[in-house]
């Protein structure tokens, strides 16, 4: 995995698709500022598979990160974090977004708006990270396809709201803005 080069301002949205690298790729950029950092974690351990890979996550970091998760109020958790200066990462957006799906039905815009104006408005370091979803087939249910739909539109309302978009393909970044 390249190290991330170049300058990169902040926020920073890493975009790509599953095993792209993009996790550790965003942690690279974090990594770049000073200790200590915050991992703001979205994923829940469901399920068995979802336990090992949030562990692997956790292992890959070392004990400079402060972990907090944020399966739903992400805003919230990331407007706590104003005014402390401390390197954010959160990861990941799509992963929040199911979430949001499968915890109420109606007011996920609202949140994706609320999450950008938060961003717009953050005083510290921030790196997210998100799936990039709309390069495969269309699914095939109404759900998959409003999960594949939401996640680009959410991607784009983000990129207009970070400084800087990196596409991670294979392990190698791309800029997109910034």
């Amino acid at each position: 995995m390249g190290a991330p080069h170049t300058d990169t301002g902040t926020p920073l949205l890493v975009l790509g698709g599953a095993r792209s690298g993009k996790s550790s790729w965003a942690e690279g950029v974090v990594g770049r500022f000073d200790p200590p950092y915050v991992y703001v974690a979205t994923a829940q351990a469901l399920d068995d598979e979802m336990k090992v890979r949030i562990r692997l996550h956790r292992e890959r970091r070392e004990g400079l990160w402060r972990t907090i998760e944020a399966p739903v109020e992400l805003a919230t958790v990331l407007e706590g974090l104003k005014g402390r200066g401390e390197p954010v990462l959160v990861d990941c957006i799509t992963l929040w977004l199911s979430n949001l799906l499968c915890s109420e039905t109606s007011g996920i815009e609202g949140a994706v708006d609320r999450l950008c104006e938060t961003i717009r408005s953050s005083d510290y370091p921030l790196v997210i990270v998100s799936n990039e979803t709309g390069a495969g087939i269309v699914p095939e249910n109404a759900l998959a396809r409003r999960f594949r739909d939401l996640s680009g539109f959410t991607n784009q309302k983000l990129a207009a709201a970070c400084a800087s978009v990196f596409l991670i393909v294979a392990g190698l970044p791309m800029r997109l803005k910034g």
